[in-house]
């Protein structure tokens, strides 16, 4: 009896065994193939990377090859433009030298117009601080292009109907032949302006007068005369001049348009003998062959 219990023992025992590995074997039989099927994705993967970089290494190459064909396109023109200019003795030293010369120049033009600016503006303001409050109403001063413009009503300068200086603008004219006389280096335009309306020819201080431009030159010539005798401004300096009717700042249909171009200007400019002596000094400009 007890040799037959340790029998069945030893059968079920067996039994068990065989149980547990075949259920052992079924589980790695599943992971070998999850691990296959991986494995394959991972390979596919691989392939399919290795065929990008192979068409990228081919693209590469591609590029490659046009850069060197254009590196040797390159290092042929400058081999035939190194040619042609041994061929044609350029001295490139003289011409760096032309460069530099004419930068210099113009270099110096540019001080000459800095220099001409800075003055204008403090001729400008000597002359506005100068004026009173009253007499800045009728003078107008203003720098355009490098020039100083100053401009007076016809009213405050002449007497009615007459292109002589009345008194009244002595002390305004004062003031300007003041500043002429201290700016030496400028030369001094009186430039008469008028109106569309016909002189008129009945009065007697008219009758000799033809048109609005013998009274545009009357008018700045008695200016650059009072300035003379009056205050001793150098006349080389002055220069009279008319515009008659034909240089209107407003529109000659109103009254006020009318006013505004009845104007005397005294037009302060750098003497043009200085820039006409610069333009003498200008580098040539030679050309290399």
């Amino acid at each position: 009896m007890k040799n037959m219990k340790k029998s069945l023992f030893i059968v079920a025992l067996a039994v068990g065994a065989l149980a547990f590995s075949s259920c052992a074997s079924k589980k790695d039989l599943e992971n070998c193939r999850a691990e296959n099927n991986q494995l394959s994705a991972d390979y596919q993967s691989a392939k399919e990377t290795i065929a990008a970089n192979n068409a990228r290494i081919k693209s590469l190459e591609d590029q490659l090859a046009q850069a060197r064909e254009s590196a040797a396109a390159l290092q042929g023109s400058l081999d035939n433009s190194l040619r042609n200019a041994n061929s044609n003795n350029i001295n490139i030293s003289k011409l760096v030298d032309q460069i530099n010369e004419s930068n210099q120049y113009i270099r110096h033009l540019v001080e000459v117009k800095s220099k001409s600016d800075s003055l204008n503006m403090v001729l400008t303001n000597n002359l506005t601080r100068s004026l009173s409050r009253e007499e800045l109403k009728e003078v107008d001063v203003q720098v355009l292009k490098g020039v100083v413009y100053i401009s007076l009503a016809d009213n405050m300068l002449y007497k009615s109907g007459s292109y002589e200086v009345n008194d009244r603008a002595e002390q305004t004219l004062s003031k300007i032949a003041k500043i002429i006389t201290d700016y030496k280096d400028y030369d001094v335009l009186i430039e008469g302006n008028t109106d569309n309306v016909p002189i008129n020819t009945a009065n007697d201080k008219m009758k000799n007068i033809r048109n609005n431009w013998d009274l545009s030159c009357l008018r700045a010539a008695s200016v650059v005369q009072y300035l003379q005798d009056r205050f001793g401004v150098n006349p080389k300096r002055l220069t009279a001049g008319g515009r008659g009717e034909y240089n209107p700042l407003a529109t000659n249909d109103t009254e006020l348009g009318k006013q505004r171009n009845r104007r005397t200007q005294i037009i302060i400019t750098p003497k043009l003998d200085q820039f006409m002596d610069l333009i003498g000094e200008a580098p040539e400009t030679k050309s290399a062959k």
